[in-house]
């Protein structure tokens, strides 16, 4: 079993049950107690729990959003899927808008050989696409958020007010029927408001674990999302509430 998939299932075994200990690990990973406490302080490093005597217990509420490194592991099949069918409905040529989130740096990963303008809305996707030849990128300025290295704040917003964007590809927290598309963030909330603005059409893209789920800050109502793009795994009851609102939702 490689390392991503050892701290995939170590972190879905601390949501079901907190703490966990090193015994009990190593004994459903198949692998050695020295291997779990090496992968229990990589983890610890990335913010994703807190080693304890004997083992690990959670340090998040399930209203918090946990660390980028740690939501990377999360979904990371169903969200490249995502991603790969995001940047199918793009068009060479295409003025785009990139969040920051996972689910669209999988969109990102997915642009190597396309020719289009993107501005990111987040330090890691010009990481990934910088070296693609055919992507010119613009950057929205603003502060950078520690860990996330979304962009934030009063010099990123502007930006907005002054281009039009033929698509923005959206990485919401949650994804309701009632309370329509929301974050964890207050200021990035703000600038995913602005950004949705700026663009012809958005695409949110979401694995189905944010669909049915509200966080705390309103980005906009579903009536501002164009299509949601999500995996097969989606819960048909919360499709069908999301489409029953008049999204175009489609599982891939």
């Amino acid at each position: 079993m490689d390392v991503q998939t050892r701290h995939q299932m170590i972190m879905q075994a601390l949501r079901q049950h907190s703490p966990v200990l090193v015994g009990e690990l190593a004994a459903a990973l198949d692998c050695s107690e020295m291997t779990v406490r090496r992968d229990l302080e990589s983890l610890e490093r990335e913010g994703g729990l807190r080693r304890v005597h004997g083992g690990a217990a959670s340090v998040f509420l399930s209203a918090e959003e946990t660390p980028y490194g740690i939501r990377a592991l999360e979904a990371s099949e169903a969200k490249a899927t995502i991603g790969a069918a995001a940047a199918g409905l793009l068009s060479d040529g295409e003025t785009v808008i990139l969040d920051g989130g996972t689910t669209a740096m999988e969109v990102a990963r997915a642009l190597s050989n396309r020719r289009m303008t993107v501005m990111p809305l987040a330090l890691r996707p010009v990481f990934e696409l910088h070296e693609y030849p055919g992507i010119k990128l613009l950057l929205p300025g603003g502060e950078v958020r520690p860990g996330e290295l979304s962009l934030t704040g009063s010099l990123t917003e502007p930006a907005f007010a002054m281009l039009r964007f033929d698509t923005c590809i959206m990485g919401p927290c949650g994804i309701d029927a009632k309370a329509g598309i929301t974050t964890h963030l207050l200021a990035e909330t703000a600038v995913k408001r602005a950004a949705a603005k700026a663009a012809q059409r958005v695409i949110a893209v979401a694995d189905s674990s944010k669909l049915g789920r509200v966080a705390f800050g309103h980005v906009c109502d579903l009536d501002d999302i164009d299509i949601v793009l999500t995996d097969a795994g989606a819960d048909p009851q919360v499709v069908d509430a999301l489409r029953m609102a008049g999204v175009d939702v489609r599982c891939v």
